[in-house]
């Protein structure tokens, strides 16, 4: 009975005991769960980042397959040089065609 009529004073003069290995494996395991925690914080941002700049990327992407096709960003100097070789073969084709009419013309006189 003697246990049971003993009170548990706690107060701000009580003393706690606690083994040193105990002590320091607290204090490393807090200081493991604190650079986990900074570690994940970090990653996570960098994966946010990183998926802001991918969907920046994609916009353009997509604008500039919608926009090449159309001539709206401009040209490889290659299409450039082809589109100069048809417009002077249309020339020449609308010179022939000409040529063929007064020939037609002249026979028919």
């Amino acid at each position: 009975m003697e246990e049971k009529e003993r009170s548990f004073n706690l107060n701000d003069d009580s003393n706690v005991t606690i083994p040193l290995r105990n002590l320091i494996a607290i204090i490393f395991a807090t200081a493991v769960a604190v650079m986990g925690y900074f570690n994940l914080t970090a990653r996570i941002a960098m994966l946010e980042r990183d998926q802001a700049v991918d969907a920046s990327d994609i916009q353009l992407n997509s604008e500039f397959r919608i926009r090449w096709p159309r001539g709206e960003l401009g040209a490889l100097p290659d299409d450039a040089e082809q589109n100069i070789r048809l417009d002077f073969i249309e020339r020449r084709m609308e010179q022939i065609d000409v040529q063929i009419e007064k020939l037609k013309e002249a026979e028919n006189n």
